[in-house]
């Protein structure tokens, strides 16, 4: 497998994200080894938080709310899933398969020893992380779910998700900054577009961020479909507190929050909350009140 790692030089002058990476790496099944990035702030022994981002950003989407998050002593965990940011990219869309996501991340969440954690997963970090708390559910106190889901191929994906995956898949130049725009309310800065990009000096890298749609359960016969039914047994028994922060401006995700709230026991008498004025991406939107109403949640 070919392995391609974004030059540092690409990261410099990041707005708003003064926090530098710490790797780790990590030998799968297949025997590739691959370093993984993730940022890593607050004093070892504050409440962990653990930040998992999606399709196609990376750990720079979650710095309004690690700002917050910090100033109030938490211990916060941001990694980049393995095509994403700092972490290193397989250069074939054909090394992408979500079971490789689950297995990478599983090795480098084991690896980073995290424990008594609050979850909050939005996207593809949901599609990930929920599959660790089904797996690891003993390691987390709480979490915290935003425009994501756990989809087991049991419902199509709708026109949203429809097109947006033919886009993603047929689009000669996959434009990441813009896309991240694109599922914004507020505009974001040249700045903020240039450090979306910054990952992917040419389109080699982006084979991760390319096919991740692709790979999402949307049909019964989905190779993961039966890992994600296995993983809702587990979390159809959750008892822990368990969140949903929902943006109103999400046609991907919009009602996936109500089946969290009919499904997990944990969602019960939980404050939900809608986030007006928030995309798909609504860390962008309304970071820092993402932040306040987890602090609020978790010290209650």
């Amino acid at each position: 497998m070919q392995i391609l790692r974004t030059p540092d030089d690409c990261f410099a002058n990041l707005p708003d994200f003064p926090w530098q990476p710490t790797y780790r790496e990590v030998t799968d099944s297949h025997g590739d080894t691959l370093r993984i990035a993730s940022i890593e702030a607050g004093p070892e022994d504050g409440p962990c938080v653990l930040l998992m981002h999606g399709e196609p950003s990376w750990s720079f989407l979650y710095r309004f709310m690690i700002a917050r998050l910090l100033a109030d002593g938490c211990r916060v965990v941001a990694p980049d899933l393995v095509g994403f940011g700092r972490s290193d990219k397989p250069a074939a869309t054909s090394d992408y398969t979500y079971a490789k996501h689950v297995e990478w991340m599983s090795l480098w969440f084991n690896a980073a020893d995290l424990n008594d954690i609050t979850l909050f997963c939005q996207d593809w970090g949901g599609l990930i992380g929920l599959r660790l708390v089904a797996a690891f559910p003993e390691r987390f106190a709480r979490v915290v779910t935003a425009n994501t889901f756990l989809p087991t191929g049991d419902r199509p994906g709708g026109p949203a998700f429809d097109a947006w995956k033919q886009f993603s898949q047929t689009v000669p130049v996959f434009p990441t900054g813009q896309i991240i725009q694109r599922a914004t309310v507020r505009k974001l800065s040249p700045e903020e577009v240039a450090a979306y990009d910054a990952p992917y000096p040419d389109e080699s890298f982006k084979a991760g961020a390319r096919i991740f749609p692709a790979l999402v359960p949307v049909s019964p016969d989905n190779p993961e479909a039966p890992a994600n039914r296995a993983a809702w047994e587990v979390l159809s028994q959750w008892q822990k507190p368990w969140l949903t922060l929902f943006s109103d401006q999400d046609p991907i995700t919009k009602g996936a929050d109500k089946v969290f709230h009919k499904l997990v026991p944990g969602t019960a008498n939980q404050p939900h909350h809608e986030m007006v004025g928030g995309g798909h991406f609504l860390q962008e939107d309304v970071g820092e009140a993402l932040a306040e109403r987890m602090l609020a949640w978790m010290q209650a």
